[in-house]
């Protein structure tokens, strides 16, 4: 079943926006009494389409209860990769139950972003939608303003912050995790295709960000995002 999320409504009717009005009539090809689930302040509820034209509108039939969301709130900063790979690290990363997406100007990132900005926020938020309810979350995760390192290095409010780093001297990512609590913020910050500087390097680790290794090889960076969600994954299924 179709699912949305859609924040108007005035006695027990939903008004979808225009683009998933569309989707709904000229994509899904819906009728009016159609069913469909639609998500409002992080409740889920199972509605019945009672009006197609101009906007799509749909009635309660019943809360559905459920629970889909991960054990951990996980932020994802992620250093600036062309448009493609950053379209699909956001994508599956909200499969894979990631809470926020915090893209990060890294020195050595590829794409730098300028005036753009706005247009390329709209863009990745319209991404991390249509991910969220394909997957059938609960929540679209937050895609934050980009980032710089002086911005980045201020974050306090996480329970753990992790460099994800070469470094010979980092922490296996297996014994971290094993000490995570359910409920935990946790941050990992992820570096561009060149890696990070000495320079960056040095300010994250000054900063309480922790090194950790993500193995005995190395990922490309959009590989690191998606391992490290997965890996968080497979511990929530207790």
């Amino acid at each position: 079943m179709q699912r949305y999320f859609c924040e108007k409504q005035e006695h027990q009717i939903f008004t979808l926006s225009e683009d998933d009005s569309y989707h709904v009539v000229k994509v899904m090809r819906m009728e009016v009494s159609n069913s469909i689930e639609i998500i409002c302040q992080n409740h889920t509820y199972l509605c019945e389409i009672v009006e197609l034209e101009p906007l799509v509108k749909a009635k309660i039939v019943e809360l559905i209860e459920e629970e889909r969301e991960l054990s951990y709130q996980i932020t994802i900063v992620q250093s600036l990769v062309k448009e493609q790979k950053m379209d699909m690290i956001l994508q599956k990363c909200t499969e894979l139950g990631v809470f926020q997406i915090i893209p990060y100007e890294a020195t050595r990132s590829i794409l730098k972003l300028d005036t753009k900005q706005d247009k390329k926020m709209i863009r990745w938020q319209k991404v991390v939608k249509e991910a969220a309810e394909q997957s059938k979350r609960k929540m679209i995760p937050v895609v934050t303003s980009c980032m710089n390192l002086s911005n980045l290095v201020k974050l306090s409010d996480y329970d753990m912050k992790f460099l994800c780093t070469v470094n010979e001297n980092s922490q296996n990512l297996k014994k971290v995790l094993s000490k995570v609590t359910s409920g935990a913020k946790i941050l990992f910050v992820i570096g561009p295709e060149g890696g990070f500087t000495k320079e960056e390097e040095k300010n994250f680790l000054e900063n309480q960000f922790l090194p950790i290794s993500l193995g005995k090889t190395v990922l490309r960076t959009e590989t690191a995002s998606l391992f490290i969600m997965s890996v968080i994954r497979y511990l929530d299924l207790g």
